[in-house]
C-alpha cells in the first residue's frame, strides 16, 4: 500500500501546481478553496497495471489527457539519461539477431556445414536473405497498412518468441547433426526467417516509442543498432576462448538471449521514469489535436485521412536515393565478400583472427564512428551527400580484386597488400555508417512536418530495399572473380 501511495505521488508531482510544469486547473478559481477535490480519490480501485503508458499510473482519464495543463513550459529531464541509454540498448537488441548468425560465420562453414560444399559456401547469402526478406516485407508494409494494436504487445511478444527461437538455436548447437548436416541447414534458414520476422516487428515498435520522445531519442536507437554488430564480434571473440567448438556456440548463443531479456526487462522500466510519462502523454495529446499526424501514429487507429505518398517521395527521392545506394553498396561488399578474403601473407599478425577483426569488427566498428560523426558533423549537406554516396560505388571493383576466393578466382589479384586492404575495410564502415545516417536525418527535412514520419518510414522501408539489393548483387561476385575471360585476358 505505501509503495502505490509513492508511485501516486511521484505520478502527481507531474500534474502539482507548485511545480515546474505548471500545472493549471481550470476548474479551480484562484484564491478560492472549497476542499471539494478533498473529496475526490487520487487512486482508482484497480490493479496497477506495469505497461509503458500513462495507463499504468492509474491517473484519473482527465489527468492522462493533460485536460488543463499548459505543456509549453520545460518538461522533467532524462534524469541520468536513463531513457536514452535504455534505447540504445533496445537499438542493440534491434540488430542483435541478424549479427549473432552472421558473426558466426566459422561456427557454420567450417564446422556444422563442412561436408556440404554447396551450402557452406553459399551461406552467408542464404542467411542475408532469410533475414532481410521478412524485414523487406514488414517494413514496406508498415508504410502503406498502418498497423494498430498496443506497441507493448508487439515487443514483449516478438521478444519472447526471439528468444524461443534462440532456446531453439542452442538446442541445435547441442545435437551432433554430422548425419544431417542439410536438414541442419534448412532449419538454420528456417529459424533465421522467423526469428528476423519478429524481430522487424520489434524494431517497428521500437521505433514507434522513440518516435514519442524528442528526435535525439531516435537517434539512440540508430546508434545502438550500430554498436550492436561491434558487441557480437567482441562476445564471439570471447566465446571462442572455450577448447571446444561446440561449448563455444552455446555460450556465445546464449549471450544473444541475454541482450534480449535485458531488453524484455528494460522496457517494463519505462513507466517509472517522470520524462518518459511526459512525453508519452503529450504525443498522445497532439494526435488528437491534429488528425494529420495522427494518420502516420503506428499506435494510433487506422483513420481515413489520406498520405500524399506521391508528394513525399518527390520531395524525398534524393536523400532516398543516398539512402538505397549505401546499403546497396555495403551489403554487397559485407559481409560476403569481405569475410572470404585472405591475407597475402601468411604470416600477419593478426593470425586466424584475420577475418573476425578485418572485416567484422572493423567494419562494425567504424559504422558505429559514422553514426557518431554524422551527428557532430553534418557534411556532406543534402545536395552534395549523393556525391559521396554514389561516389562509394568504387568500394565494389576494390574489394574483387582483392584476396577475395583464392583458391576459385580467375581474376588477378591487385590488392596485394593487407595493411591496404584493412585501410579501405575500415573506410567501408565509416562511410557506411555516416553517409546513411546523414540520409536518414535529411530524409525527414525535406517534406512538410506533418508529413515527416511518413517519410521516415519510407527512408527505412528503403534501407531495406538497399540491403535486399546488395544481397541479390552479392551472389554475382563469385561468378564474376571465376569467369573464363580473364584466363584468357
Amino acid at each position: 500500500m505505501e509503495m502505490s501511495h509513492q508511485s501516486g505521488a511521484e505520478a502527481e508531482s507531474l500534474l502539482r501546481p507548485d511545480q515546474r510544469n505548471a500545472v493549471v486547473m481550470p476548474t479551480q478559481k484562484q484564491g478560492r478553496w472549497d476542499g471539494a477535490d478533498e473529496k475526490v480519490p487520487f487512486l482508482r480501485n484497480e490493479p496497477v497495471k506495469l505497461t509503458p503508458a500513462w495507463e499504468g499510473t492509474n491517473l484519473p482519464n482527465d489527468t492522462l489527457n493533460l485536460k488543463g495543463i499548459a505543456m509549453d513550459l520545460a518538461p522533467p529531464k532524462d534524469k541520468y539519461n536513463l531513457i536514452f541509454l535504455t534505447l540504445i540498448v533496445h537499438g542493440i537488441g534491434t540488430l542483435t539477431a541478424f549479427n549473432m548468425f552472421i558473426t558466426a560465420k566459422s561456427y557454420f562453414e567450417d564446422y556444422k556445414l563442412k561436408n556440404t560444399k554447396e551450402y557452406s559456401d553459399n551461406f552467408m547469402a542464404y542467411v542475408g536473405w532469410a533475414s532481410q526478406i521478412p524485414n523487406l516485407f514488414f517494413g514496406w508494409f508498415n508504410v502503406f497498412v498502418k498497423m494498430g494494436g498496443n506497441l507493448t504487445t508487439r515487443i514483449i511478444w516478438s521478444l519472447i518468441m526471439e528468444v524461443i527461437i534462440f532456446v531453439v538455436t542452442v538446442i541445435l548447437a547441442m545435437v551432433d547433426s554430422t548425419e544431417w548436416p542439410e536438414v541442419f541447414f534448412w532449419l538454420t534458414m528456417v529459424t533465421v526467417f522467423i526469428l528476423n520476422a519478429f524481430n522487424a516487428i520489434f524494431q517497428n515498435s521500437v521505433y514507434g516509442v522513440a518516435a514519442r520522445l524528442p528526435p535525439s531519442y531516435t537517434g539512440a536507437v540508430v546508434l545502438g543498432s550500430n554498436i550492436c554488430g561491434t558487441l557480437v564480434v567482441l562476445l564471439s571473440w570471447a566465446s571462442k576462448s572455450f577448447d571446444n567448438v561446440r561449448t563455444s556456440a552455446i555460450y556465445y548463443f546464449i549471450g544473444g538471449m541475454f541482450v534480449l531479456l535485458i531488453c524484455f526487462d528494460t522496457y517494463f522500466a519505462l513507466p517509472l521514469n517522470r520524462f518518459y510519462r511526459y512525453h508519452d502523454t503529450l504525443q498522445q495529446r497532439t494526435m488528437r489535436v491534429n488528425p494529420a499526424l495522427a494518420a502516420t501514429n503506428p499506435d494510433a487507429s487506422p483513420g481515413k485521412e489520406h498520405t500524399p505518398y506521391g508528394l513525399i517521395v518527390r520531395q524525398s527521392w534524393l536523400q532516398l536515393y543516398n539512402v538505397f545506394i549505401t546499403f546497396f553498396v555495403s551489403l554487397t561488399v559485407f559481409p560476403s565478400v569481405c569475410s572470404n578474403i585472405k591475407p597475402i601473407d601468411k604470416d600477419f599478425f593478426l593470425g586466424d583472427n584475420y577475418t573476425l577483426i578485418t572485416c567484422f569488427l572493423t567494419f562494425n566498428m567504424m559504422a558505429m564512428i559514422g553514426n557518431i560523426t554524422a551527428s557532430l558533423w553534418q557534411f556532406p549537406g543534402p545536395r552534395l551527400l549523393t556525391l559521396f554516396t554514389t561516389s562509394r560505388l568504387v568500394f565494389i571493383p576494390f574489394f574483387l580484386l582483392c584476396n577475395y576466393l583464392p583458391l576459385d578466382r580467375t581474376l588477378p589479384v591487385w590488392v596485394t597488400n593487407d595493411w591496404v586492404y584493412w585501410v579501405v575495410s575500415a573506410i567501408l564502415g565509416w562511410s557506411s555508417g555516416h553517409a546513411s545516417s546523414l540520409g536518414m536525418m535529411y530524409v525527414c527535412g525535406t517534406v512538410a512536418p506533418e508529413h515527416a514520419a511518413t517519410a521516415g518510414m519510407i527512408g527505412a522501408a528503403t534501407l531495406v530495399t538497399g540491403i535486399m539489393s546488395g544481397l541479390a548483387v552479392t551472389r554475382l561476385c563469385p561468378v564474376l572473380v571465376s569467369l573464363s575471360l580473364w584466363r584468357a585476358a
